[in-house]
């Protein structure tokens, strides 16, 4: 435990920050997973919706820096390949 005042206030802002990054990521993958639910049960349109949701949770936590930069890119391809792929 830190014992500089402005360090214990670090402590809690991180701790705080943290909490936050872990919720986002969450409801990222949530989004992920409904996409490919839908993809799943061969439901174009939805899949579609769930897609531009789960697009903007990705870019948004690529702009915060919650992930990198190559892995927004390669999530985002992921789902929009297997919406195309279905018939």
């Amino acid at each position: 435990m830190p014992n500089i005042k402005s360090a214990k206030k670090r402590v809690k802002t991180n701790a705080k920050k943290e909490e936050a990054n872990i919720l986002f990521k969450s409801s990222m993958k949530s989004a992920i997973k409904k996409v490919e639910k839908a993809v799943q049960a061969n439901d174009k349109k939805d899949a579609e919706a769930q897609l531009a949701t789960a697009g903007k949770r990705i870019d948004k936590a690529l702009k915060n820096g919650i992930i990198k930069n190559n892995k927004a890119s390669r999530d985002k391809s992921r789902l929009t390949k297997m919406i195309n792929e279905m018939k």
